[in-house]
């Protein structure tokens, strides 16, 4: 199956799309939207293809000259040159708060090494492209096959490893991993602010997603805005409400005072745990009841059976 055909699949449901930006943008089924000069390639909670803008005239080529990877499609303006390139992923990323941080961050990371390597816009926002199955392009497919982020990071000498202690850029994917960080960070703290109800709680959540999206030098769609926002608000109501937090504290309260116990080598009433279970054994206890109360296994009880 070609790249092209690919690309059609894998369309959003209602991608956003026009034929001219001053026009603006429409919504609208994929079916109408695909013969649309400029389109939607990723929908908010998947991101199938990495999308790198070059304004250069040779766009089509500087890929091969700087040493990064075949792109699967090059979508490209006749009159100048300008160039879409798009990288297909193996396995999309996940963008919603139920998939892992951890791909999430690697792929960004991917995403703005090649960016650096390819000299792309930094400003390119990634919402809309060049439509490959648009006849007013020139198409190039160089590369069949999809890549993994692995098969990327070869090229940018990144490892995940690598990637997890890299700083995320404020540029593509590096937003929504930003965006996700600082909305759950402030959510699982403000919800504990008198249990809103959930409409309450997703407006709170919206407002404060778009005034951390604004921060951004290239803002996220507000479609992308929305649907974290949905996804911090849905996940935190439902798992944090008075009842749940006032048994994560009492869990949290009870490993405390375990973890104190422990540190001071597991005594109560001024006993270590080995005195006890001396003691016990001297009251008349068993042996296996020993183990049962102190917890401890049947070598340590019978060592301290020895010391009666």
């Amino acid at each position: 199956m070609g790249c092209v055909k690919l690309f059609e699949d894998y369309l959003p449901r209602r991608p956003y799309h026009t034929d001219d930006l001053i026009s603006g943008l429409k919504i609208n089924k994929k079916e109408k939207a695909k013969l649309a000069r400029l389109i939607q390639p990723n929908g908010p909670t998947h991101r199938y293809w990495m999308v790198f803008d070059l304004d250069r005239t040779d766009a089509g080529m500087h890929w091969d000259n700087v040493g990064a990877p075949a792109p699967n499609l090059i979508a490209r303006n006749p009159a100048n040159g300008h160039a879409h390139l798009l990288y297909l992923l193996r396995t999309p990323v996940r963008t919603a708060i139920d998939g892992k941080t951890a791909p999430l961050r690697y792929a960004a990371a991917v995403e703005a090494g090649l960016r650096n390597r390819l000299g792309a816009d930094r400003g390119y926002s990634g919402l809309i492209c060049k439509n490959p199955i648009n006849s007013h392009w020139i198409t190039h497919q160089w590369q069949a096959d999809p890549y993994t982020l692995d098969d990327l990071a070869d090229y940018i000498d990144l490892t995940p490893e690598k990637a997890r202690e890299k700083p995320v850029e404020d540029y593509g994917l590096g937003r929504n991993c930003i965006l996700f960080d600082q909305l759950r960070a402030w959510a699982y703290k403000a919800i504990r602010q008198g249990w809103p109800t959930y409409e309450q709680w997703l407006n709170a959540c919206l407002d404060r997603a778009r005034g951390y999206n604004i921060n951004f030098t290239t803002p996220l769609d507000i479609s992308e805005v929305k649907h974290t926002a949905k996804s911090v608000a849905k996940w935190t109501h439902r798992n944090f409400n008075r009842g749940t937090f006032d048994d994560y504290v009492a869990r949290t309260h009870t490993s405390r005072i375990q973890a104190i116990r422990g540190k001071k080598g597991g005594k109560a009433n001024g006993k270590t745990k080995r005195e006890q279970g001396i003691l016990l054994l001297k009251s008349g206890a068993a042996v296996q009841e020993v183990m049962r109360q102190m917890a401890v296994g049947r070598a340590t009880a019978y060592r301290w059976s020895k010391q009666i």
